[in-house]
């Protein structure tokens, strides 16, 4: 037992010995070591993913360009930084149109630290320290008060060389320690790279790489811009995308398409981790994760189709344009054509005039967000909906015969139909759509609120009458959002009832206001057979193409989103349809001349509004014109398309017949019965197995530091 218990007394000293050697003796060189293993995640730059239309064909593409990155250490120091920027500034030349004001104070002071802090003498310091308790703002001020008395003088002192090396030396320190800053990738002259990358190991930090460069094959606004490094995350979305990983000067969706999609056009970056050591150094460098480029998406537009429509609008607008005296307010048009059973938008247009104001020359931009960020007076095309709302809430039925008479009520002066000034004419709802009978709409919004027509009556209407005629309205999705998967949509302007006569103008289409958007839903929720679907501009999203000559796997298919459907039924659907296709074919139809020879089947509805003018031209304001509108479907059948046409401000002229919105409407038409053909001939498909990626249609290319074109 003496044995055994100084047995373990030895192994327990040994024990003891041992833990105190590795804690007191060698614990500094192990904490030293545990140290060296410190992992910092670096995310370095991947391709943004492609963007196509539905037939495979590049919409908007990267290109790689060359650039020249700096990665800050957590030793770094100020002076090591500087002396870097300023032996690139001789192996580069760095813009310097974005060194600010306050860059070039916080400068002269780095450079001249003795002579800038002789501004501030010792009593004033003296005085800030005993009136200030935190150190940190008794510095703030005294730098406050260094650049305060910095002269311009002193400023001057800079030179060329100094600015190129403040430009170099504001992008080194504007992001985080171990993360890539981007010093310059755009305009990267081969020899700039070379010269640099030749000097590497005398850079610390520097290194050149590849950036990719976005590039626009269409000038459809709709499909958005990116930011650029030289500008990188706005400001108002900077937390946002700093707590998702990004990095200051990473391009990120700015508008639209781009925006709406960001986290899946923007992929995943390679991670990188650093193995620094106790000071800060890095010691290894291991890649963790390889990272992906962002996922391609195809939109549901038509690549041809789109610019034919845009061909012609353009044509149509500046035909319209050219009436001088009469189209002075004319300045823009609009045509949406969607898939009313899925919301897929095949052609989005809008076209607006504007006049550079040092030649005065008037020249077309792309407006084709306009299409739901701008509202308008529709006119007659609204009809369709006052009979499906009458049908629905039980004052007239399909058949109801009423009189087109110029309704004339106590204190006003008779409202009529176009062609009936006068007269008394009994028709039916399918008529009154063929002839566009107003009276017959007055007589329905009348009963809608609890009357019936007499000659000189006062109008005595329910209160809630408007709200309910609202509400039946944006069943339709009129003056309510419809969906449309991209940000900043407008819902329209609802007018204000200060008389109960402006109920009747709203049966026609005269009072709120609402979007070419929301018109080409309207009228698709007909043709749908009552069911309002989401339009889309997303189709399905891809992985990247591995081979350059397919689209990648589907990774989704978008499905149709189906918002609600009317409070109608199918045969109230089928009459109001009737009446529309009256419209293309009948004897009085008023789109007759544009589609009675049509070699397909289609249907629709005409509008002309009478508004006041509130447009760009404040000088203007007031004036009363003309809104040319046009919605339709075809085939009448088996609806594939429904489109709207919105021409707002026309003419000041009422005295002229103006048909470009039908024309606009026919010849679109055409084109899409034409592609549909040749598609068909030519095998061109939208498979969602296996997918050719086209050619663009287009040499254009839109680099991402074009100007874009201002719309006022």
């Amino acid at each position: 037992m003496n044995v055994l218990f100084f047995s373990i007394f030895i192994l327990f000293s040994a024990l003891i010995f041992r833990l105190g050697y590795l804690q007191i003796v060698n614990g500094e060189n192990y904490v030293r070591a545990l140290e060296r293993t410190e992992e910092v995640a670096v995310n370095t730059s991947v391709p943004r993913g492609r963007i196509y239309d539905r037939y495979g064909r590049v919409l908007v593409d990267n290109e790689p360009e060359n650039a020249i990155t700096y990665t800050k250490m957590q030793s770094t120091t100020t002076e090591e930084m500087l002396d870097i920027a300023e032996q690139l500034a001789m192996l580069i030349e760095q813009p310097t149109k974005r060194v600010t004001y306050r860059d070039k104070l916080d400068f002269w002071i780095l450079k001249n630290k003795e002579a800038a802090y002789d501004k501030v003498s010792e009593k004033e310091e003296t005085n800030l320290r005993a009136t200030i308790e935190d150190e940190k703002e008794v510095q703030k001020e005294i730098d406050r008060l260094v650049r305060e008395r910095i002269t311009e003088e002193e400023l001057a002192e800079l030179t060329n060389f100094d600015l190129e090396v403040l430009a170099i030396y504001r992008e080194m320190v504007s992001g985080y320690s171990l993360s890539p800053q981007i010093i310059k990738s755009e305009d990267v002259t081969a020899a700039e790279f070379a010269r640099v990358s030749e000097r590497l190991s005398d850079l610390p930090g520097v290194n050149t790489t590849t950036d990719w460069k976005r590039v626009k094959l269409s000038s459809l606004s709709i499909l958005g811009r990116t930011t650029v490094p030289s500008k990188g995350i706005p400001k108002s979305k900077l937390d946002f995308y700093l707590a998702r990983d990004y990095s200051r000067n990473d391009r990120v969706g700015e508008s639209y398409f781009e925006a709406q999609y960001e986290e899946l056009l923007q992929g995943q970056k390679s991670v990188v981790k650093n193995i620094t050591n106790r000071q800060g150094a890095v010691v290894d460098t291991v890649t963790t994760y390889e990272g992906e480029p962002g996922k391609d998406l195809v939109t549901t537009i038509d690549t041809e189709l789109q610019a034919e429509a845009e061909r012609i609008v353009e044509e149509k607008l500046l035909e319209l344009k050219n009436e001088y005296g009469s189209s002075k307010l004319l300045d823009r048009a609009f045509y949406v054509m969607m898939n009313p059973r899925t919301g897929e938008l095949l052609a989005v247009v809008g076209k607006k005039i504007e006049k550079d104001p040092e030649t005065g020359k008037q020249y077309v931009v792309d407006y084709s967000y306009g299409t739901f960020t701008t509202a308008y007076e529709v006119g007659s095309t609204i009809k369709a909906a006052t009979l499906l709302m009458g049908y629905s809430q039980g004052v007239i039925q399909p058949g109801t015969t009423l009189i087109d008479q110029p309704i004339k009520l106590a204190g006003t002066d008779a409202k009529s139909s176009i062609f009936n000034r006068s007269g008394a004419i009994p028709m039916n709802d399918v008529t009154a759509l063929e002839r566009s009978s107003n009276s017959y709409m007055f007589q329905v919004a009348m009963m809608l609120g609890g009357s019936r027509y007499q000659y000189n009556m006062g109008l005595k209407l329910k209160d809630d009458t408007l709200q309910r005629m609202r509400n039946g309205y944006a069943q339709f999705g009129l003056g309510v959002n419809t969906g449309i998967d991209l940000p900043s949509e407008f819902s329209g302007y609802q007018g204000i009832l200060d008389n109960p006569g402006k109920i009747l103008n709203f049966a026609i289409g005269q009072f709120d206001t609402y979007t070419p958007m929301q018109l080409a839903q309207y009228i698709s929720t007909i043709a749908n057979n009552g069911y309002r679907v989401q339009p889309r501009l997303l189709k399905e999203i891809r992985k990247p193409s591995e081979d350059g000559e397919t689209l990648g796997p589907v990774v989704e298919e978008v499905t149709p989103k189906i918002l609600n459907r009317i409070s109608n039924s199918q045969d109230e659907i089928d009459q109001v349809k009737k009446g529309l296709r009256q419209v293309y074919i009948g004897n009085q139809g008023s789109a007759r001349t544009q589609f009675g020879n049509a070699p397909y089947t289609a249907a629709g509805k005409t509008g002309t509004a009478e508004v006041v003018y509130y447009g760009p031209l404040r000088e203007e304001y007031g004036t009363t014109t003309i809104n040319l509108t046009h919605v339709g479907f075809a085939p009448f059948e088996n609806p594939e398309v429904a489109y709207a046409v919105f021409i707002p401000w026309v003419t000041t002229n009422y005295d002229i017949y103006q048909p470009q919105n039908n024309e606009i409407a026919r010849e679109i038409l055409d084109v899409y019965f034409k592609l549909k053909k040749k598609y068909a001939e030519n095998g061109v498909s939208e498979s969602s197995v296996e997918q050719k990626i086209l050619p663009p249609t287009t040499d254009e290319k839109i680099d991402e530091n074009t100007v874009e074109q201002t719309v006022k």
